[in-house]
């Protein structure tokens, strides 16, 4: 597995796995804005995701990955929203190729991330927020014995609809704690 930022080049990969997981995934994300281009389906589209995406990586603020499995693409991790100051934050989302998943990709991919946001950013604390619902996504946070925070109500528009998500989080205390056993086990 590797995790790098993804390429405007990367379109064809990209949106062969979003179609194939229409179902798998939309029912987890926020819904398209109203006159928004449609990112699966337009090249363009996409290729200015990658520079927005590369534009966060050069301020600091966000550091997306794709995930490729044997070179193919399979899916996303990716540190959002990071915060610097007293707070030094960032917030984790991740998905996977319903065809890769429950394979091991995704908690060796956090791992990594998680690694990142601690020795390279020099991050305090990253959060991972769930939809209670989502047992995919809450397996990966149950597997690498992140901690709940608890129930944060309504906390993000999820298909068109304020959902409450599960709020998962470690701090660089927690990471300095479990590095090594969480390496050995994932990576």
């Amino acid at each position: 597995m590797v995790l790098r930022p993804l390429r405007a080049d990367d379109f064809a990969q990209w949106r062969t796995v979003r179609r194939r997981n229409t179902e798998w995934l939309t029912k987890w994300e926020p819904a398209r804005s109203p006159g928004s281009p449609d990112v699966i389906e337009d090249r363009g589209a996409f290729a200015l995701r990658c520079h927005a995406r590369e534009r966060e990586w050069q301020l600091g603020t966000g550091f997306g990955f794709g995930l490729f499995v044997d070179g193919d693409f399979a899916g996303e991790i990716n540190i959002n929203s990071v915060q610097r100051g007293p707070f030094q934050n960032a917030y984790i989302g991740y998905w996977v190729d319903s065809a890769q998943a429950g394979l091991g990709y995704t908690p060796e991919g956090v791992v990594l991330v998680a690694r990142y946001a601690f020795e390279e950013l020099d991050l305090h604390r990253i959060q991972i927020s769930i939809v209670p619902r989502n047992t995919a996504s809450r397996r990966v946070v149950e597997k690498l014995q992140f901690r709940s925070e608890g129930i944060a109500e309504r906390y993000l528009e999820i298909n068109g609809t304020w959902e409450d998500h599960i709020r998962f989080a470690v701090t660089s205390e927690e990471w300095t704690a479990r590095k090594a056993e969480l390496e050995a086990a994932f990576l």
